[in-house]
């Protein structure tokens, strides 16, 4: 009895129209990349579990796809009775992001690499999510990283370069930034305990999606001062939605500055130090999102990845066209990653574009409508009438070819009705027709798919006008 076909929830087939238009997405995201002077580099899809663990969180812990041991391992595992442990069961995993990869590879080819090393990476990635709109267990990003300098104008370029991909992509944006270091003073502000910390971050982290009450009393378990939460909830709900140098310098950082002054915060005090200077740099330079400010300081930010020491970055649609409110980027600071693989005092800071998600706001918003992306990579076809005039094709063919313009032939004589659908439904623009009277006198049948029109022409016109 066969089997209906399926695939994996959480995972997707692409279609060839589907992919130029993820490759519109990709190629946009890696011109800007290599305009900012990174390179590219790609990293194995499995990596050991020792590389991978330990480095999301508990929560992304959870979500790691573990690979099971296959072979003989298999055999000596059966032998071993009830007495498995996991490391016996499964060694690997599937790369759950591409930032802690990226890490191992430094630690590994740090003899080969010139710092700061700019490197960008797009592959996908796993996790062992329950798939939803906007979230899938198989997904592709691009990252950008450069690791190897503690400078914060790596920060602004990363704010440079994620303005300059959506502004090619047309879809209008809100930067939403902070800085790990404020959370830390804000823990140290309401009394969280070190080995509490962790659990802070994860709490503040989903503020978005349990609400105001819910985060009261998840803080509340930390064993926390009931005055100090709702002062602390207080100025997480007072988020701005622009920002402008009078919010940047006198009111949200001036209102931290004065908290973190109250508990002496070092940590605290370094994290606005550190935001003042971007802010800076980008009104300074006019980083502009067609003439908008779109920079806003959200200090309910947190990203729950261990790794982050300094600013984090993370990207929302601000757009009426779309109802997507989910994040398509994230990022930001890391000054150790690398020492936990042998190669430590190492910082980076990096950004990850959400292709995926990407691809579903810009359907939403029908800009690949807009964009009139030629659907077919063939860019004329010739009609197939027979075995002579197929030979007569072929030497075309391949002046063609040669000529770099993408064509084909249709592989047999059938009829030409069949033929031609086969040229509409891959959208291929131009079809030629060779027959007895076009081999006779070298100009051939040039038809124009979309207009209907047809023309006689020579080869070498032909090529001079598709080309």
């Amino acid at each position: 009895m066969s089997t209906k076909p399926s695939i994996p929830k959480g995972t997707r087939d692409f279609s060839p129209t589907e992919m130029v238009r993820r490759n519109c997405i990709l190629d946009t995201i890696k011109t800007v990349f290599q305009r900012f002077g990174f390179q590219q580099i790609e990293t194995p899809t499995m990596e050991n579990l020792s590389t991978l663990e330990g480095k999301y969180g508990d929560e992304g812990d959870k979500l790691l796809f573990r690979i099971l041991n296959s072979g003989p391992v298999i055999d000596e595992i059966k032998n071993k009775g009830s007495d498995i442990k996991v490391s016996d069961i499964a060694e690997k995993g599937l790369r759950y992001d591409l930032t802690v990869p990226f890490a191992r590879y430094v630690a590994m080819h740090q003899n080969e690499i010139t710092f700061p090393f700019k490197r960008y990476q797009i592959q996908p990635v796993w996790r062992a999510d329950r798939p939803q709109k906007g979230r899938y267990r198989e997904f592709v990003q691009c990252d950008a990283d450069v690791v190897g300098s503690d400078s914060l104008l790596n920060e602004v370029e990363m704010v440079q370069m994620i303005q300059k991909v959506f502004q090619k992509l047309d879809i209008n944006i809100t930067i939403r930034i902070n800085n790990r270091k404020i959370l830390s003073g804000l823990a140290e502000y309401v009394g969280v305990k070190n080995e509490d910390f962790n659990m802070f971050v994860i709490i503040i982290d989903k503020i978005d999606k349990v609400g105001k009450e819910k985060t009261i009393k998840d803080l509340e378990s930390l064993n926390l001062s009931i005055n100090k939460i709702l002062e602390f909830i207080n100025l997480l709900f007072e988020t701005p939605t622009d920002i402008s140098a009078s919010i940047i310098n006198t009111d949200r950082l001036e209102k931290l500055n004065i908290i973190f002054k109250s508990c002496d915060s070092k940590i605290g005090l370094k994290g606005i130090e550190e935001l003042e200077y971007i802010f800076s740099q980008y009104m300074d330079f006019h980083i502009l999102d067609n003439g908008k400010l779109n920079l806003s300081l959200d200090i309910s930010l947190a990203r729950g990845l261990n790794y982050y020491t300094g600013a984090i970055f993370e990207v929302k649609v601000n757009d009426s066209r779309s109802t997507f409110t989910s994040s398509i980027l994230g990022g930001g600071r890391y000054d150790d990653l690398t020492g936990i693989f042998g190669l430590p005092n190492v910082s980076g800071v990096g950004i990850s574009f959400g292709v995926d998600r990407i691809y579903d706001v810009m359907e939403e918003m029908k800009l690949f409508d807009q964009l009139n992306l030629q659907s077919s990579t063939t860019q004329v076809m010739f009609v197939n009438f027979g075995k002579e005039e197929e030979k007569y094709c072929l030497k075309l063919l391949q002046k063609v070819r040669t000529a770099g313009i993408n064509a084909e032939i249709y592989p047999e004589s059938v009829k030409m009705k069949k033929q031609m659908s086969y040229a509409d439904d891959k959208k291929i623009p131009f079809v030629v027709l060779v027959g007895s009277e076009e081999m006779k006198t070298g100009e051939l049948t040039l038809k124009n798919m979309q207009t209907g029109e047809q023309e006689k022409i020579s080869i070498d016109n032909l090529i001079k006008k598709i080309a």
